[in-house]
């Protein structure tokens, strides 16, 4: 969503923002249940990192604020941010990297992990105010070796009270479109339902791969951008 409004329908990148993660609020509450009915959620987990990203957010929406001046480093940030999990991602979903594992239906216990990734994750989220896809997606499958199908909804859910928080603080500030932040939480709210349902008909590893081909094309047009350079 933040490449599209950003670049697509001209939000400046600061409004860009914070809109997309007030429409993350929808679409993370109507596929988090989605993935929670099919059971593909593991809501121990969930808990403590959303609990502990709480505390991350409040802390990257202050740094936010520090970096509204300057757009072209944010998008730089942003940029950044993408390239590690869409390299990983599109190298093991070509089968280049780690064989897959065993799918299961939890995630492996790690309660500090979970909790300093969590707040990890939500200090990204305060600053560059992206769903939480791009970083917990690769974060949860490669350092906690959780299956790929409960690792989608697991992330969802996880950015519920993120989102709700750190949206909450930009639309003080004055960095949400609503208007647009509606029509884009319309559409995926009913996306993230299609997705739940549709997420098992495709192998990991292709799941791997559409992510990472997304996360490195976005990587790029952020970083290029930053030096004047603009691809479509």
């Amino acid at each position: 969503m933040l490449p599209a409004i950003h670049f697509w329908m001209g939000y400046p990148a600061p409004v860009a923002i914070g809109t997309t993660l007030f429409a993350v609020i929808f679409t993370a509450i109507s596929g988090g249940y989605g993935h929670l009915i099919r059971k593909n959620l593991d809501v121990r987990a969930t808990l403590r990192l959303g609990g502990f990203g709480i505390l991350g957010v409040l802390l990257g929406s202050w740094l936010f604020t520090l970096l509204t001046n300057h757009v072209k480093l944010l998008g730089l940030i942003l940029g950044l941010a993408f390239l590690w999990p869409a390299i990983r991602m599109s190298w093991e979903g070509l089968g280049r990297g780690a064989m897959p594992k065993k799918e299961g239906s939890s995630i492996p216990e790690h309660k500090w992990g979970f909790s300093i990734f969590g707040f990890i994750i939500g200090l990204l989220t305060g600053i560059v105010g992206l769903g939480g896809g791009y970083a917990l997606v690769p974060g949860l499958i490669y350092l906690y070796g959780a299956p790929v199908y409960i690792t989608m909804g697991t992330s969802l859910a996880t950015m519920i009270p993120l989102a709700v928080v750190g949206s909450g603080i930009k639309l003080t500030q004055g960095y949400v479109a609503i208007g647009a932040g509606l029509l884009l939480a319309a559409g995926t709210v009913v996306g993230a339902q299609v997705g739940a349902a549709i997420i098992k008909k495709f192998k990991p590893n292709t799941l791997k791969l559409i992510f990472g081909l997304y996360f490195l094309y976005v990587s790029v047009k952020f970083i290029t951008s930053y030096f004047g350079i603009m691809i479509w």
